[in-house]
């Protein structure tokens, strides 16, 4: 196992009831672990990934992401160091490739890559090093989407506390964000802010794409391409 992965004993025990726990710290927003699901799986769509691409949920736990990547495109793998977690998924998303060995993926392979809320658990000495081993398994022009918590809003810092599985995270600002996919040599960079309004306003939703800009969501999508050949 690689050594910037969480011990794959931490969320194996979360595993049977891993939506539960989820559910309770999102209290807050009236909603549960399938709309962020879904919702995450549109953000794609809204970026231009085609239903045709090849995608990697990396990190995909039980597989709730994996299951909304894969009603949208034949090609879905997920890839998490949890056994029990992966045991769940393939029940969850029969059609997908699931594997727990980070070497058996294989390189110049998604058209994108989608890191869900993943980087927290990561320690920040390390978080470099995954992204950067996961640029050479895009296509040249391929790109990771990297949702995060907004660490200044105080409705996703509740929900984090309140999770049982985050204990002891350590958020990222957008700027690290940022800098990791920089770092990482990505190009095309994109940030927006995401998920504003709970159930109670969600009439407003549909304002959602039109304010990216404002760092008032309560998460963050960050995407950059690998460059294409020839490019640097």
């Amino acid at each position: 196992m690689n050594e910037e992965q969480p011990e794959p004993a931490e969320f194996d025990r979360f595993a049977d009831n891993y939506d539960q726990l989820h559910a309770q710290s999102l209290g807050a927003s009236g909603e549960g672990p399938e709309y962020f699901a879904e919702y995450k799986a549109r953000c794609l769509e809204r970026f231009g990934v085609a239903p045709g691409s090849q995608i990697l949920d990396y990190g995909c736990g039980v597989g709730n992401l994996t299951k909304h990547l894969a009603l949208r495109s034949a090609r879905v793998f997920g890839y998490d160091p949890s056994s029990a977690s992966i045991d769940r998924a393939r029940v969850q998303v029969p059609g997908a490739t699931f594997c727990t060995d980070p070497e058996a993926l294989p390189h110049d392979a998604f058209d994108a890559i989608v890191l869900a809320n993943i980087l927290h658990h990561v320690p920040p000495s390390e978080r470099s090093q995954l992204v950067a081993r996961l640029v050479p398994l895009l296509v040249p022009g391929g790109r990771l989407f990297v949702f995060e918590h907004n660490p200044y809003n105080p409705l996703a810092r509740r929900s984090v506390a309140l999770c049982a599985f985050d204990i002891d995270v350590i958020l990222l600002s957008p700027g690290e964000v940022r800098r990791l996919l920089r770092d990482a040599s990505l190009v095309e960079r994109r940030q927006a802010y995401i998920v504003f309004f709970p159930r109670l306003l969600a009439a407003l939703r549909f304002l959602e794409p039109a304010l990216g800009w404002l760092p008032a969501g309560a998460q963050t999508l960050t995407l950059g391409a690998r460059p294409g050949r020839g490019e640097s």
